[in-house]
């Protein structure tokens, strides 16, 4: 049956039929709509089309047509009635085209340009002409919206099984259904003992990468799932413990929207998933399944992880505690703009904001020196954490007793699992037909590397210490008796060279939650410490500075030092008098030094009225200075010997270096000045405190 719209310039063009069916399981079921859809070559030659002049566009089988990503057969189409080779496009359905009025406005434009026409089991259609493109027009509308309809009514059902935490989702490793459906822990138990280990060490060492390479190092492997289901142990990852962290099915919720797809490219060829902040989780249903955490164990531990990620200006974490000299890395804020500030270490070590020089070009906001800072912080959280060393101790060791036992019980587990695959290598290989030397040889290999990894297990299981038997419950009376006498031992830990910078950090981060710095205009800083509960603490630090003006009572203190030199009082009276009255020197926190009074003193031009000397001794000693003058030698050079223990004496009471006045002694310097010897140990001949007197 012939139309009216086709012409002579039409005919001398190609028919394309096109065909697609959506789904693979439609090209395989629904065989008589693909015959329908390769009959349409009948429908071309009864519009006046030969046979020879008829192509099929079939690459499109199995795909959906709500866009054109993957659709090489409608690129190709589309490609040829741009190039005018193409006379009338046929399709079953102007749905088999294109689903998207996106994909179908751009074809009915090219169609028209070119003098292209569309047929479908209706009729033939224009579309340079008004109502050609009116009625295709329509159609396209409609196939969009069909679209929608089906995916509602497609969705529908599932959202509300979803809602009620029925939809059979992937369950993680640990987890299994039943066969009435049921959700069940996997009868493994060094399934179950693995995962719980996990745990146990995140919560007790606070970051993914530590437990994996502890589980890595003790030889355990995580238990996972092959791309068939099968359960599998392979060697743990962070990526995998992450996983196992990260699942909120583990606490027993079920959730769905966890994550969402993401566009890679501008042609939408590209999607990945992307992970949703837990608040933006669409459905979540608490205790559907049996759980290895609870619902608030498990929101802690993606805080811990969320927080360990360094992200200052985005997320505005604190990141993980890491090696390096300044304990506030990560906590520190500036008071001024409310930014996080950096670490510096050069310089002696700084807290800088460079906020508003990093985003808006302009001056660095402020910078705090941290030795004193830190050292007044510290100061502070031991105070903080002096009532409670007890509880934290015996806190602690329950801890350690925990994690010792799990990690003695997942290397028992792992034996068994290695000795029953042996085992069964074992059985296998006993079974085989001896001339059936192929298959005996592999079984053969198999039954050796399952040996292998048993004496690796066992190996292991050596080396696992036989932990300390505690009491479950706490400390009991006599072991907490002892420990009262440990009450205070807190500094001591701190200051020892066996406890690394990060512990020190995290240590912190378990009462701070973050420190607020505001430089001031002279030598103080404010300190704002946040305390996790919402308390606060202000504290004022003295700083460092290189000269008197720049301290707060330099001006003061310059008045009182010139008012009592002039009065004849010592140096060191001076000073003694001025830190009672609450002075310090620029390089001092809390005292004023004598060089400090003298330097003010000779800028004054105030000369002292005797000569005074630190202490007095007698005839038979002599001091560092002496001994230098007498031997032509620089004082210096007496004070690095001394520094490098090549010249052993003992320091007086005073902070002075006391020479015996002995000819052996000075035959001895003078040998170790011309490296005749390298030590020289003046230990034993040392001056009684009587030979001198202290000023």
């Amino acid at each position: 049956m012939k139309s009216e719209l086709v012409k002579p310039a039409h005919l001398n063009r190609k028919a394309v039929v096109y065909i697609r069916q959506s789904t693979p399981h439609q090209v395989v079921s629904n065989q008589e709509s693909l015959r329908f859809q390769y009959a349409l070559r009948h429908r071309a030659r009864e519009l006046g089309w030969h046979e020879a002049d008829i192509d099929v566009i079939d690459a499109d089988l199995g795909l959906s047509g709500a866009s054109i990503k993957r659709r090489s057969g409608f690129k190709e189409l589309v490609g040829r009635v741009g190039l005018s080779e193409v006379g009338l496009i046929l399709s079953i359905d102007v749905t088999r085209l294109a689903r998207n009025c996106s994909d179908w406005y751009p074809l009915l434009d090219i169609c028209g340009l070119r003098g292209c026409l569309i047929a479908d089991r209706d009729g033939v259609y224009d579309p340079g002409s008004a109502n050609g493109r009116l009625l295709l027009g329509l159609k396209g509308t409609i196939s969009e919206l069909e679209l929608h309809t089906i995916r509602s009514r497609l969705t529908a059902g599932l959202l509300a099984k979803a809602e009620r935490g029925e939809l059979a989702l992937s369950l993680p490793v640990g987890l299994l259904r039943d066969p009435s459906g049921v959700v069940v822990k996997d009868p493994d138990m060094a399934v179950q003992e693995r995962l719980d280990l996990v745990f146990d060490m995140f919560l007790k060492f606070r970051t993914v990468s530590k437990v994996m390479r502890l589980l890595n190092d003790r030889g355990l492997d995580l238990p996972r799932r092959d791309r068939h289901g099968d359960l599998c142990w392979t060697r743990a990852k962070i990526c995998a413990v992450a996983a196992i962290l990260k699942n909120p099915a583990y606490a027993g919720a079920f959730v769905y929207g966890r994550t969402r797809m993401r566009e890679l490219a501008r042609d939408g060829a590209s999607r990945s998933r992307a992970s949703r902040p837990i608040e933006d989780w669409r459905i979540v249903v608490k205790d559907r399944y049996p759980t290895y955490i609870d619902w608030t164990t498990y929101v802690m531990i993606r805080n811990i992880i969320k927080d360990n990620r360094a992200e200052y200006m985005r997320t505005k974490t604190r990141g993980t505690p890491r090696d390096g000299d300044l304990l506030l890395h990560g906590i520190a804020w500036c008071a001024r703009c409310g930014h996080k500030m950096y670490v510096r270490y050069k310089g002696g070590g700084q807290y800088v904001c460079n906020h508003l020089r990093s985003n808006e070009g302009l001056s660095a906001c402020q910078y705090v020196r941290a030795a004193r800072v830190d050292a007044v912080v510290a100061d502070a959280f031991m105070a903080a954490m002096a009532p409670a060393e007890i509880d934290a101790l015996s806190q602690a060791r329950r801890t350690e007793h925990q994690v010792k036992t799990a990690l003695r019980t997942s290397a028992e587990r792992q034996l068994e699992r290695t000795r029953y695959a042996a085992a069964l290598a074992e059985r296998q290989f006993n079974r085989v037909d001896p001339d059936n030397r192929l298959v005996a040889a592999e079984l053969e290999r198999r039954w050796e590397a399952a040996l292998s990894e048993v004496r690796a297990a066992e190996e292991g299981l050596v080396q696992q210490s036989a932990p300390q038997v505690i009491d479950q419950v706490g400390i009991t009376k006599i072991m907490q008796g002892k420990i009262v006498n440990l009450t205070g031992r807190l500094p001591q830990i701190w200051a020892d060279a066996a406890t690394t910078d990060a512990h020190r950090k995290a240590l912190l981060r378990c009462l701070i939650e973050k420190v607020v710095l505001d430089r001031g205009e002279h030598d103080v800083a404010l300190v704002r410490i946040v305390w996790r509960g919402g308390a606060v603490s202000d504290l004022e630090v003295k700083l460092k500075v290189n000269s008197i003006g720049k301290l707060t009572r330099g001006t003061e203190m310059r008045d009182r030092v010139v008012d009592l030199a002039r009065g004849g009082v010592p140096d060191d009276k001076i000073a003694t008098a001025l830190t009672i009255e609450g002075h310090r020197s620029p390089n001092c926190a809390n005292k004023v030094l004598p060089i400090t009074v003298s330097q003010i003193r000779r800028g004054a031009g105030i000369k002292m009225t005797a000569a005074r000397s630190r202490w007095f001794h007698g005839s038979n000693l002599i001091s560092i200075s002496e001994l230098a003058g007498r031997l032509n030698i620089p004082v210096n050079w007496l004070y690095v010997q001394i520094r490098k223990k090549r010249l052993m004496i003992h320091k007086q009471p005073s902070g002075a270096y006391l020479f015996e006045n002995a000819p052996a002694v000075i035959e001895a310097v003078k040998k170790l000045r011309s490296h005749t010897i390298t030590m020289l140990d003046l230990r034993i001949c040392q001056p009684h405190q009587e030979g001198y007197q202290h000023a």
